[in-house]
C-alpha cells in the first residue's frame, strides 16, 4: 500500500465569527460616534462663523453711520427733530428699547448725501436700520426699514456729553431747546448688545 497524504483544512468556529462581528460592529460603532461628532463640530463652527460674521456687519455700519453724523436738525411736519435724536420708548413686550435717530452722511451711487438714520431694537429681538430719502421729512413719508442683526435680547445706548458725562438720551425736539442743543451731537455713541446665545458685546464709537 502507497501512503497517502490528507490535508486537513480547518475552519472558523461558531464563537469565532461571533467574536470577529462583535469587534467588527464595535469599530463601526466608534466610526460613527467620530464622524457624528466631526460632522456637529463642523456645524457648530459654521454656525458660530456666521453669527460672528452678521454681528461684525452690523458693528461695522453702525460706526460708520455715527463716525459720519451730521450736525443738521431736520424739519417734519410737526416742527423740527435736533440732529441726534435719541430716546427709550415703550416696547409692545411692556419692556424698554432704545431708539437712535440721527443725520448723516451716506453713499449713494459714487457721492455722498445726506440722510436721515435710525436704529432701533424691535419686538421681534431684531436691530431695525431706518432709512428716510433725506434729511427733512414731509407729510407722509415713511422710512425704509431694513434687518441688520437678529436674535438681540438686549440693546443699550449711551451718549457722551461735552462735559464727559454718559447720558441715555440725548436733547428731545421740544421747541424751547437752544439752537445749540437741537444742533448739537453726542461726543461718543456707546452701544451695548446682548444676544440670545449669552455674549454680550460694547463698543464704543466716536
Amino acid at each position: 500500500m502507497k501512503p497517502t497524504c490528507e490535508a486537513k483544512v480547518r475552519g472558523f468556529t461558531l464563537i469565532e465569527l461571533l467574536v470577529a462581528l462583535t469587534v467588527l460592529s464595535l469599530l463601526a460603532l466608534m466610526s460613527y460616534r467620530g464622524l457624528g461628532a466631526v460632522l456637529d463640530a463642523r456645524e457648530y463652527v459654521k454656525r458660530e462663523t456666521e453669527k460672528w460674521r452678521r454681528v461684525n456687519l452690523f458693528l461695522t455700519r453702525f460706526e460708520r453711520d455715527v463716525q459720519l453724523a451730521i450736525p443738521r436738525p431736520v424739519r417734519t411736519g410737526s416742527g423740527v427733530l435736533p440732529s441726534c435724536y435719541g430716546v427709550i420708548k415703550a416696547a409692545p413686550d411692556g419692556g424698554l428699547s432704545p431708539y437712535l435717530e440721527f443725520s448723516s452722511l451716506r453713499s449713494i451711487g459714487e457721492a455722498d448725501a445726506a440722510g436721515r438714520i435710525a436704529y432701533r431694537l424691535n419686538d421681534k429681538r431684531e436691530i431695525e436700520l431706518w432709512l428716510w430719502p433725506g434729511l427733512d421729512i414731509g407729510p407722509g413719508t415713511v422710512a425704509v426699514r431694513y434687518l441688520v442683526l437678529a436674535e438681540v435680547v438686549k440693546m443699550e445706548l449711551h451718549y457722551l456729553t461735552a462735559n464727559r458725562a454718559w447720558v441715555n438720551a440725548w436733547p428731545s425736539a421740544a421747541p424751547d431747546l437752544p439752537v445749540s442743543a437741537i444742533s448739537s451731537i453726542p461726543q461718543a455713541v456707546r452701544l451695548r448688545i446682548a444676544l440670545a446665545s449669552g455674549e454680550e458685546i460694547e463698543r464704543i464709537f466716536q
